[in-house]
């Protein structure tokens, strides 16, 4: 039977890939479910494509233009943040990709992993606002959790077949972004236009400024923090330019397992889908004529401060990695839409790790209340500049 699946998402750089994946193997996938913030023009040309049993857009003043574009569809439209939870305990779904972007994801998996729903998960978010509370919950339900992001997705292979043999450490690879060598003098006046030319990924502008920061690497130390039961001195981030080695584990005896391949988001994605299968892809092709030499070095964090702070965030602990995720969301908007700068962006993070209260063992209500609290103050400290 063909795996049915609820792409949260679908119109993003993640869900268009999902359903290109899906495209390309239609006797083994198919969207139950499609969802979308605001892009309903995207979502129903998607939805008359696969024929989904539902959509949700989460805007409600969009919903009525999907509704009446899918009314001769046999396909059910919700609208609304509670409809976006809700779709995914659905009986006929057999697998949540999560791929929203930022705070959003996180509620939605939690409902998924209630109703015993295994989640492929590209919203690491998820993992860095709540992880403890989210993976005690996966253990409980005995969901699992298929990781996505390219890096945790190579950790997550290496992993396989090791399940007794302990891990040392791993390192998880960064290209560096648009800004790799960079310095300070430089970095001053760039625009977001600079900001969002990645040299090797093609992704949505929040991940990609936050790439150009180094802040999607702090993100994903503490993603995999969660994932991989690890402690923080357990994981090192080094810069790889070229983007084909994804990620390293080291074990006790010192030998290393890597995984390797062209930075195409949609060979995790289809990993993740046919988990624990591998399914064969007319993807291209590795060839090491195309790249004589693979390079590595250590970040800059004199000048990309944002990996030192979700370091410390992470050491912290509680509801610290939450205050570091918000703070972010709202400096990167705000860098964006051209009210802040690109250096100014770990100031405002930083100060909102000096100021929101810290919890210690916070409930899921502390972290809806951590993350209001520190939207609201960034906005303020960034109105103050």
């Amino acid at each position: 039977m063909k795996k049915r699946i609820a792409i949260l998402g679908s119109t993003g750089s993640i869900g268009t890939q999902a359903l290109d994946v899906i495209r390309q193997n239609p006797g083994l996938f198919t969207p139950e479910v499609l969802t979308a913030q605001s892009n309903c023009h995207l979502l129903i040309r998607q939805a008359k494509e696969f024929s989904p049993n539902a959509v949700v857009i989460r805007r409600d003043d969009c919903y009525q233009e999907v509704a009446d574009a899918l009314k001769s569809y046999p396909i059910k439209v919700f609208a609304g943040e509670d409809s976006l939870s809700q779709i995914v305990e659905m009986d006929s779904i057999d697998l949540v990709l999560n791929a929203l972007v930022g705070y959003a994801g996180l509620k939605p998996t939690l409902t998924a992993i209630a109703a015993c729903k295994n989640v492929a998960l590209a919203n690491k978010e998820t993992l860095v606002i709540a992880g403890d509370l989210v993976m005690k919950q996966a253990l409980k339900n005995r969901v699992t959790i298929i990781p996505v992001d390219s890096e945790h997705s190579a950790i997550f292979q290496c992993l396989t077949g090791e399940r007794y043999n302990t891990v040392e450490k791993i390192f998880l690879t960064a290209s560096g972004g648009p800004f790799h060598g960079k310095n300070k003098v430089h970095l001053m006046n760039v625009k977001k236009e600079a900001a969002l030319k990645h040299p090797n990924w093609k992704m949505g502008d929040k991940i990609t400024i936050d790439s150009a920061s180094l802040m999607n690497k702090g993100l994903e130390v503490i993603e995999a923090r969660w994932l991989f039961n690890l402690l923080p001195e357990q994981i090192e981030v080094v810069i790889h330019p070229q983007s084909i080695l994804h990620s390293i584990v080291q074990f006790i005896d010192g030998s290393m397992k890597a995984q390797m391949g062209l930075p195409d988001m949609r060979v995790p994605v289809l990993y993740a889908l046919s988990y624990p299968e591998r399914v064969s892809s007319a993807f291209p092709r590795f060839s090491f004529k195309d790249y004589p030499q693979l390079t590595f070095e250590s970040p800059d964090t004199g000048i990309f401060r944002n990996l030192d702070l979700a370091y410390e965030a992470l050491h912290k602990g509680g509801n610290m990695p939450c205050v570091l995720n918000a703070a972010n969301e709202i400096a990167v908007q705000a860098f964006l839409e051209d009210r802040l700068t690109f250096l100014e962006m770990p100031d405002i993070i930083e100060k909102c790790l000096q100021t929101v209260p810290f919890i210690y063992q916070p409930s899921y209500e502390d972290y809806v209340d951590t993350n209001t609290d520190t939207r609201h103050r960034a906005v303020e400290y960034i109105r103050n500049i």
